[in-house]
């Protein structure tokens, strides 16, 4: 079972969610830069050596090239998009978990913790999807060398005006693809952890700072290792020019496997990895501490 009962409350999911994406943000942004620019960086001509050998040659040459400020690149859609998303996401997650509970005593299982998780997932794409095709075009301009926005406000107003709200929503299905069964196991691997890191005796609300880092940080891991493929054809759809993929994932998918190989689908996976562990531990910290603080500041909310 995944925890003891507890009254749960989306409210508090809601405010405490968003603080946790804050803290993703910020920890994990420099690493989904190098992520995004693997992903979508063109085939090397034959004879000639990739853009990005790797990861760190990646992080390496947009450290040189750009300064730190080059790794934070497009951060402001993220902000401004992942805290409300985060918040929803957790309120999702709350929500999912009360659905399914037939009294306030109820303790849901591993299953029904995977199906809460995947009904944020679905609440996070309104969200989540716009804000994730500002970044990645943010992300990839500078290392192209056109600079066709001066940031995420101009990126969604030029988007608009070529193609209507559409343009601002490419890649939804996508989007919806990776988010669903990866916030499933998302979340029902960080409550399956917390449970088994919860020592003899004691109450999962009395785990550690550590192993709170610990279960976010590998749930994050596990949430990824879902999430990379349908990540990498959002990333190239997105940033794709319109009417490139007029069939949508399908065109990107052959394309990639096609040229590329099923390798392909986990560019990035480096990236992805080193990042999903600090970045996916500071959001639950983040989650718990702020959580704590309101049931101490409003037990009744």
């Amino acid at each position: 079972m995944a925890d003891e009962a507890k009254p749960i409350s989306p409210l508090k999911n809601l405010l405490a969610g968003g603080f946790g994406g804050m803290c993703l943000v910020f920890v994990g942004h420099p690493l989904d830069t190098v992520k995004v620019r693997l992903q979508t960086q063109p085939p090397s001509l034959p004879g000639q050596p990739p853009m990005y050998s790797g990861t760190f040659d990646c992080f390496q040459k947009t450290l040189v090239r750009e300064g730190i400020t080059g790794l934070y690149r497009g951060m402001a859609a993220p902000i401004i998009g992942v805290t409300p998303m985060f918040a929803v996401c957790f309120f999702g997650f709350g929500l999912g978990k009360k659905l399914q509970q037939k009294c306030p005593e109820d303790v849901l299982s591993y299953p029904q913790i995977f199906a809460a998780g995947m009904l944020s997932g679905v609440f996070t794409t309104g969200i989540m999807t716009p804000g994730e095709r500002i970044k990645c075009l943010l992300q990839i301009q500078a290392s192209s060398g056109e600079t066709k926005y001066s940031g995420a406000l101009d990126c969604a107003k030029k988007l608009y005006q070529e193609s209507g709200i559409r343009g601002i929503y490419k890649g939804t299905v996508l989007t919806l693809m990776r988010d669903v069964p990866a916030s499933g196991m998302y979340f029902m691997t960080y409550e399956w952890l917390k449970n088994i890191l919860t020592p003899e005796g004691k109450s999962v609300s009395e785990l550690s700072v550590p192993r709170i880092l610990v279960a976010g940080g590998i749930a994050g891991i596990f949430n990824w290792a879902v999430a990379i493929p349908p990540d990498v054809l959002k990333s190239r759809f997105q940033t794709a020019p319109p009417g490139k993929y007029p069939n949508g994932f399908r065109d990107v998918l052959r394309e990639l496997i096609q040229n590329e190989g099923v390798t392909s689908l986990y560019k990035g996976f480096n990236a992805v990895m080193i990042r999903a562990f600090p970045a996916n531990a500071a959001c639950f910290l983040g989650f718990e501490v702020a959580m704590k603080f309101l049931n101490w500041a409003t037990p009744n909310l």
